[in-house]
C-alpha cells in the first residue's frame, strides 16, 4: 500500500490474490434506538456466562440450571452475581424503552385532563397540575404526591425517573407537591376534591372457592370469576346508577380494575362512595363463616335477581361447577352442605353421595349430577319451607358473586395503577377490557413487555408520524381505549364545560338586568 493510498483510507487491497469486499455504509440509521443495542449486548453476555459452564464444573457448583433440554449449567457465586446485575440492567433498559416508545402518555394526559387542556375560557388550567401521581422506582422506592403542570413535565419526569409502576390518585384542592406550604398557611386543609369511582377485584379473594389455583396464580378455569364481576358490575353501574364512561382494565396479573369517569362519579364524596359500594355488598362472611351470603326477604332485590338470572346462574352451572369440580370430593361438597340449615336434607344428600362415589352414568359429570340432586331436593314440594327457599341462590352467590375490595372504592385518596403499565411480576401490560365481549378476554395471551419490544425490533424503523405501539399487538388495545372510551368521554367533558360556561353567562346577565 502506498503512502497516498494509506492517507486516502483505501482498503480494497489484495490478500492472497483476492480483493477484499468494500465496507458497507456503517452510519447509524435515522430513528435507531441505542437501547436496543444495550439489551442485545446484555442478553449476549448473559448467554455467554451460561454456556461457558455448559457441562463443566470448575470447583464445587453453587447452583445448577437447565438450559433447554441439552445443557446442564453449573454456576458459581460470581456468575450468579453477574447474572443478577445483568438481568436487573436489562429490566431497566426494557422499562425505559417501554415508557419512551409504547406507553400512550398523550392519551393518559388527555384522559386525566377531562377537557381542561383546551383554550375554552371555562377550562380549569390548574386541573391537571392538582392531580396526584405516584412512581414506584427500582428497589421499591415509592414516590407519592408527584404533580405536573403539563404533559411535557410528566414526560420529562418519567424519562428521568424511569418508574417501574405509575399509580394515579385524586385531584386535590391545591398542587400536591406544595401541600406542606399550603397546610401551614392558616386553616387551609389539603384535601381531595375529585376522584374517579374505582373498583379493584382480586382473584386471590376467591381462594376459598377455587381449586385450580391460589394466591397470585390465575388460569382459564378460574378467570370466568373475573368475567362474572365485569358483567355484573358494569350492568349495574350503567343501568342502576346511570354512569356512561366506564373503563375496565386488566391488572396485569390476577384481577381487574374499574374506573368510572363521569363527572358526577368523580365528584362523589366519601359517604356517597360508601353508599354505592354497599349497594354491591352481598359477600359478608369470612374464612370461618359457614354461610357467607344471606339473602333475606320473599323476593330478591331487582339488582340481585337480574345478576342471578342474567349472569351468575349460567356461569356457575356451565363453567365453574365443572372447571372447579365443586362436588368431586367429600371436603368440597361438605363446604356446600354446610350452607344448608336443614340437617335432614344434608344427611340425605351426604348419604347418596357417599354410597355412589361415582356418577351412575359415565357420560354425566359427577359435579353436574350432584348439583341437580341438591337443587331437586331443595326445590321439591316437601322442602319448600321459608328458611330453605334461598339456599340454591345463596350457594351460587357465595361461589360466583363479585368480591370487591371495599376500602379502595369508599375513599377518594386511594391510588390505582395506571392503564398500560407493565406488571413487574408478570411483565404483562395492563390493557383495557371490552365489557361487551369480556368473556373472550384471555389473560394468558396479553402481550408482555419483552414480546412487544421484540415486535418493534422485528418490524424495522417506523415511518414518520407512525406510532410505535401501532406496529405491535398492543395497537388494538390503544385503539380501543381511544375510540370506545377516551373520545366519547372527552366529547361529554367539553359539552359539560360549555354548558357550565353558558349557564354562568346567563346567570351573570340576569344579575345585571335585576
Amino acid at each position: 500500500m502506498t503512502k497516498e493510498e494509506d492517507e486516502n483510507g483505501r482498503y480494497d487491497m489484495l490478500i492472497d490474490g483476492h480483493e477484499i469486499e468494500k465496507r458497507q455504509d456503517t452510519s447509524v440509521p435515522d430513528g435507531f434506538n441505542a437501547n436496543y443495542l444495550r439489551v442485545y449486548y446484555v442478553s449476549v453476555t448473559l448467554r455467554a456466562i451460561l454456556f461457558r459452564h455448559a457441562k463443566v464444573s470448575n470447583g464445587q457448583p453453587i447452583s445448577t440450571y437447565k438450559v433447554g433440554s441439552q445443557y446442564e449449567v453449573y454456576l458459581n457465586a460470581l456468575d450468579l452475581f453477574y447474572i443478577a446485575l445483568l438481568i436487573k440492567h436489562m429490566d431497566a433498559c426494557n422499562v425505559e424503552m417501554w415508557l419512551g416508545k409504547l406507553f400512550p402518555l398523550d392519551d393518559i394526559f388527555k384522559w386525566m385532563s377531562y377537557g381542561n387542556d383546551g383554550k375554552h375560557p371555562a377550562c380549569d388550567q390548574s386541573y391537571f397540575g392538582r392531580r396526584e401521581f405516584s412512581f414506584t422506582l427500582d428497589n421499591d422506592i415509592y414516590l407519592r404526591f408527584q404533580s405536573f403542570g403539563s404533559v411535557i413535565e410528566l414526560d420529562n419526569a418519567i424519562k428521568e425517573k424511569c418508574p417501574f409502576k405509575i399509580d394515579i390518585g385524586p385531584v386535590y384542592n391545591v398542587d400536591p407537591a406544595k401541600r406542606h406550604a399550603y397546610s401551614q398557611a392558616g386553616d387551609n386543609v389539603f384535601t381531595p376534591v375529585e376522584r374517579e369511582l374505582v373498583f379493584d377485584i382480586d382473584m386471590s379473594d376467591y381462594d376459598d372457592v377455587r381449586y385450580c389455583c391460589s394466591g397470585a396464580d390465575v388460569c382459564l378455569d378460574c378467570w370466568p370469576l373475573m368475567t362474572i364481576a365485569i358483567k355484573v358490575l358494569d350492568t349495574a353501574l350503567r343501568d342502576d346508577f346511570g354512569f356512561n364512561h366506564i373503563l375496565w382494565v386488566y391488572s396485569g396479573r390476577r384481577g381487574v380494575h374499574c374506573w368510572v369517569c363521569d363527572g358526577k362519579a368523580r365528584r362523589l364524596n366519601n359517604e356517597q362512595r360508601a353508599a354505592i359500594t354497599d349497594y354491591f355488598r352481598v359477600y359478608k362472611g369470612n374464612d370461618n363463616s359457614l354461610k357467607k351470603v344471606s339473602l333475606v326477604g320473599l323476593a330478591l332485590h331487582p339488582f340481585l335477581a337480574r345478576s342471578y338470572t342474567d349472569v351468575l346462574k349460567d356461569f356457575f352451572e356451565e363453567k365453574l361447577l365443572c372447571s372447579q369440580k365443586l362436588f368431586l370430593s367429600e371436603d368440597r361438597y361438605e363446604k356446600i352442605l354446610e350452607m344448608i340449615p336443614d340437617e335432614s336434607i344434608t344427611s340425605e344428600l351426604r348419604g347418596k353421595w357417599q354410597e355412589n362415589r361415582r356418577s351412575s352414568s359415565a357420560k354425566e359429570d359427577i359435579n353436574v349430577v350432584r348439583w341437580e340432586q341438591l337443587k331437586h331436593l331443595l326445590q321439591s314440594g316437601k322442602h319448600k319451607a321459608q328458611g330453605l327457599r334461598r339456599c340454591v341462590e345463596e350457594i351460587v352467590f357465595s361461589y360466583a358473586y363479585p368480591r370487591l375490595d371495599m376500602e379502595v372504592s369508599k375513599h377518594m385518596n386511594h391510588l390505582l395503577k395506571a392503564p398500560f403499565c407493565v406488571h413487574p411480576k408478570t411483565g404483562r401490560v395492563c390493557v383495557p377490557i371490552d365489557p361487551n365481549c369480556c368473556e373472550e378476554f384471555d389473560p394468558t395471551t396479553v402481550p408482555t413487555l419483552s414480546e412487544l419490544l421484540g415486535e418493534i425490533n422485528m418490524g424495522g424503523l417506523r415511518a414518520e408520524g407512525d406510532n410505535d405501539w401501532d406496529r405491535t399487538s398492543l395497537g388494538r388495545s390503544v385503539r380501543y381505549f381511544r375510540t370506545a372510551f377516551l373520545q366519547p368521554l372527552l366529547k361529554s367533558c367539553k359539552e359539560e364545560i360549555e354548558s357550565s360556561y353558558t349557564a354562568k353567562i346567563e346567570q351573570s346577565k340576569n344579575s345585571l338586568n335585576w
